[in-house]
């Protein structure tokens, strides 16, 4: 089943933090707006399940602005390709296929948890710190579950919390980074009085919860089912005994879709200029996809990405100094949580690093290039498209990927198909 062609003046992919703002910017401006999201319903990752649950009054506010903005909302949405000098996306519902024109496209795409592997790390009861929240978030009972939560960034301390929140038993929290670099960045905080609050409480709900930096988890109880967790702090390696390992080093840009719009990128994520707009006319970027750097800013960008995709530079440039300053922020955040050396070598030889195509280290040792991996092992080759294990190689052995190729995600044959049918030459 298909749906008729849309047109749209903005539209906005992904219904995030930045995506949200940058919609309801759109909408005051005057413009119309459609917005399309994977999830079932906006809030993105950090802001999931949309406005009953919602983390915070500042959520709750965004969640208002943006029922009361008029912006049409499409919930489970993916992109399935995009042709930049055509303006136009191929977008896959359930039970259906279209494509939508925009006269300005606006990608709020966020950023997904980065996987670093250990021996075990595969096995049932080990997952994403922010995966375990959403099963959590949809039902999944965890009271009286022993949950180890281990990485790096302040994810940590609000996943656990979180946890805890539902009945878990959270015994300890393990941060990779050192005393050395954390100390700074928390007395940092006093210059930000709301994050310092926000850690505050976090602490507060953990103060049964042991919390150790240079701490990071070595390897997973390989059994049927996770059992423990070995742990090491400096010198000292031990078991923790736990149903569930919560692991997840930070967070890297979800870019796949600007790439294939032949947008600009950078170590960091989408390059941009002042107004969010990125390389290609017509195309803005907003949020993490442009830099890991928190809520905070993504609202920012979202909003001047909004207001600039609208014609309104004025208002967007009334919001420079204070991106400026989230920015700083930012920048302290990822030096202070800056992954250590140590993490390249958890990974033994026998350790899968493509859990799609059960694609070891020791295949991998000998490649040269991304290119070469996806020949030779057909790592990045299967339903995840390389997300997992890309950015894992990168890390590892510095094999970069080099493109990216429709379908964005996996698609029906139909979708492909009629895709086909609509840009194949008359």
């Amino acid at each position: 089943m298909t749906e008729a062609r849309r047109t749209v003046d903005i539209l906005v992919v992904g219904a995030g933090p930045a995506g949200m703002a940058a919609a309801v910017r759109a909408r005051e401006s005057g413009r119309g707006v459609l917005v399309l999201d994977d999830n079932p319903a906006p809030g993105g990752q950090i802001w999931r399940g949309g406005q009953e649950h919602s983390p915070s009054a500042r959520a709750s506010s965004w969640f208002a602005k943006m029922a009361a903005s008029g912006a049409q909302v499409i919930a489970g949405a993916r992109i399935v390709d995009g042709d930049a000098k055509r303006q136009c996306l191929t977008v896959e519902m359930p039970d259906s296929a279209f494509e939508v024109s925009y006269d300005k496209l606006i990608l709020a795409t966020g950023a997904r948890e980065l996987f670093l592997p250990f021996p075990g790390w595969t096995i049932p009861g080990v997952m994403g710190v922010g995966g375990l929240q959403a099963l959590v978030k949809s039902g999944l009972p965890v009271t009286g579950k022993r949950i180890v939560v281990a990485g790096s960034g302040p994810l940590l301390l609000a996943a656990a919390a979180y946890f805890r929140a539902h009945g878990a038993i959270v015994p300890i929290v393990a941060e990779q980074a050192p005393v050395s670099r954390l100390a700074p960045f928390a007395s940092r905080l006093a210059k930000h009085p709301g994050k310092l609050f926000q850690a505050a409480a976090l602490r507060l709900a953990l103060h049964r919860s042991r919390y150790r930096s240079s701490c990071w988890a070595i390897r997973a109880s390989e059994t049927e089912r996770l059992e423990s967790v070995q742990l090491q702090q400096h010198n000292r390696v031990w078991l923790e005994p736990c149903e569930y390992l919560a692991v997840a080093y930070g967070f890297i840009s979800n870019v796949e879709l600007a790439v294939l719009m032949q947008c600009q990128t950078g170590a960091a994520g989408v390059r941009v200029n002042d107004l969010q707009e990125t390389s290609q006319n017509q195309i803005y970027c907003a949020g993490e996809c442009t830099g890991i750097g928190g809520v905070d800013l993504s609202i920012i960008e979202g909003e001047i990405a909004g207001y600039a995709a609208s014609g309104r530079d004025d208002l967007a440039g009334n919001l420079f100094k204070k991106r400026d300053k989230a920015r700083q922020f930012a920048a302290a955040l990822e030096s202070a949580f800056a992954l250590r050396d140590e993490l390249r070598s958890l990974a033994d030889a026998g350790t899968i690093i493509c859990r799609c195509e059960d694609v070891t280290r020791e295949r991998l040792e000998p490649m040269r290039s991304w290119r070469s991996a996806k020949l030779q092992t057909r790592c990045g080759m299967g339903p995840c498209q390389g997300r997992i294990c890309g950015p894992i190689l990168e890390f590892l052995l510095g094999l970069h990927p080099e493109s990216v190729r429709p379908p964005v995600f996996p698609a029906r044959v139909e979708t492909l198909l009629r895709q086909e049918e609509e840009t194949r030459p008359t």
